[in-house]
């Protein structure tokens, strides 16, 4: 990770703090499960590290407690990652195609370095923990799958034929377009929803590709492209490309049944 100025390292230590100490206090107080969440990463003097509300609002309707984790240190992410429950990976701009092994189409708007440093480091190493809850939404899902090796339509509009309106103009001041997702069979978004298809909100111009090592498509839209992928040997490790955070009523049951997969976890631990 590159060096970073005093007064954000001063912030991510503050953060730091909260996140080993908070969730230990939580954990004698609260039985909910405590939901790691990445953070955006924008400006330049001083930068700003945060994350939008309705993921926030998504893990607490859900029966969660969210805990904002900032890009940190390997070994730091080994401190804090002990204390939750579960990983939610949030949307953003774009990762740095070099990372799967492509070069850069003119459409790509990069994410900041310390952000998609830590993404590649936090995803690795939730994999590692072969209990831990991921869902991993837009460029989460995106990661999850860089993660393992896969990579990723760099311009859907350019790059693919298909007449849905996959991005949204505007799409966060203005409202999300949406378009219809199906799922595969005995998927867990298929059981978690109980739902074959179902329209989603959704702003994207890239999508999963090729799959990473474990991976499984398992939702789509009808111009074919992957809207979700899961890892079957594990309980409950999902990307989705939508963003049912945006739509949490029709989404509530999907958010709950990460929330249940975390709360087993911390109840073995």
């Amino acid at each position: 990770m590159r060096r970073i100025d005093s007064a954000w390292r001063l912030a991510l230590l503050v953060c730091l703090a909260f996140s080993v100490v908070v969730p230990a206090a939580l954990a004698q107080a609260s039985s909910k499960p405590v939901i790691g969440i990445n953070c955006d990463v924008s400006g330049d003097k001083p930068k700003e590290v945060g994350v939008q509300s309705q993921y926030l609002e998504a893990i607490t309707r859900a029966g969660g407690i969210p805990l904002l984790l900032p890009p940190m240190s390997e070994a730091d992410l080994k401190v804090v990652l002990p204390a939750v429950d579960g990983v939610l990976m949030v949307g953003g701009d774009d990762y740095p195609p070099e990372l799967y092994g492509q070069s850069p189409h003119p459409s790509v708007s990069l994410m900041q370095k310390d952000r998609y440093d830590f993404d590649l480091l936090l995803v690795r190493s939730v994999l590692a923990d072969k209990t831990l809850p991921f869902l991993g939404i837009c460029a989460g899902c995106q990661a999850l799958n860089i993660g393992v090796g896969g990579d990723l339509t760099q311009d859907i509009p350019s790059m693919k034929k298909t007449s849905i309106a996959h991005a949204s103009k505007q799409g966060w001041q203005k409202g999300f377009n949406t378009h219809v997702v199906t799922f595969s069979k005995g998927s867990i978004l298929e059981k978690s929803l109980a739902v074959d298809s179902i329209s989603e909100p959704t702003s994207h111009h890239q999508c999963v590709d090729k799959l990473g090592t474990g991976l499984k498509a398992t939702a789509s839209t009808e111009d074919g492209l992957t809207e979700g992928i899961e890892m079957p040997d594990r309980d409950f490790v999902v990307g989705v490309q939508f963003h049912p955070e945006r739509a949490f009523d029709k989404n509530k049951a999907l958010f709950a049944a990460f929330i249940a997969r975390a709360a087993e976890h911390r109840a073995r631990r």
